[in-house]
């Protein structure tokens, strides 16, 4: 898990910056009815995205647990220091709620304790949008690194805590898009080299043999430096 307050002032930079924000805010835009006058957006980090959510008309509130990324989002937007299992709102006090890329961090009764806890602040009829199979994006893209990697991630791959079919459960899907993760596709060299020094998520799970092998398959590709496609998040409404 990263140390978010180390990494609050350089955090944009290596997360595809204003131009993936804004790609975000775009798809939950097309999300939100016209209505939503009170908005929660939790685990916002530096607020690069949740201060493009507000408006005339409606508030917009960030809610995070690093003091190092609210005093960056503090410059942006209205926020509150908060835990996503203990939102500081009254029950049925939002429109909407938004979590993207949260769920997909946190451990599958800790994301639907998450997902429960949004249920609570929203009024009736209210929507939660958030990222769904986060990690499935990158490996959805029919490249050649995705064609590589793909079928030994899915042998090994645990059941993610923000599969549609956990997140929405008691809620209604009421919408879906997508947006693009500006500058998050990675070249083979770079596939390569994540996995040996981060030990990407399911990578921990694959034998140490098998795991050099893909680091072979992967040097074997050509255009060794040159990134392959962004992912394409998958956000969704869901209506209390």
């Amino acid at each position: 898990m990263l140390d978010y307050d180390s990494e609050a002032d350089h955090y944009d930079l290596t997360r595809g910056g204003d131009a993936r924000a804004a790609a975000a805010a775009t798809a939950i835009e097309e999300l939100l009815p016209g209505g939503a006058r009170v908005l929660a957006d939790i685990a916002c980090g530096t607020g690069i995205v949740t201060s493009r959510l507000a408006g005339p008309g409606r508030r917009v509130v960030g809610v995070d647990q690093s003091s190092g990324m609210l005093a960056v989002a503090r410059t942006r937007v209205d926020v509150v220091r908060g835990d996503a299992l203990a939102l500081p709102f009254a029950d049925g006090s939002l429109d909407a709620v938004t979590m993207i890329w949260l769920l997909h961090l946190l451990r599958p009764d800790t994301a639907t304790a998450a997902v429960r806890e949004a249920r609570r602040v929203l009024r009736p009829g209210g929507l939660l949008i958030t990222t769904v199979g986060k990690n499935d994006a990158a490996f959805a893209t029919g490249c050649d690194v995705a064609a590589v990697l793909n079928p030994v991630r899915e042998a090994h791959l645990g059941a993610p805590s923000d599969a549609l079919d956990r997140v929405a459960q008691g809620f209604a899907v009421a919408g879906r898009t997508g947006f693009a993760g500006v500058g998050q596709g990675r070249s083979p060299r770079a596939w390569a080299e994540k996995l040996v020094t981060d030990g990407y998520g399911w990578a921990r799970r694959v034998p140490a043999a098998d795991l050099a092998e893909l680091g072979v398959r992967l040097a074997a590709l050509p255009e060794q430096d040159r990134a392959r496609p962004d992912p394409v998040y998958t956000l969704v409404a869901l209506s209390k």
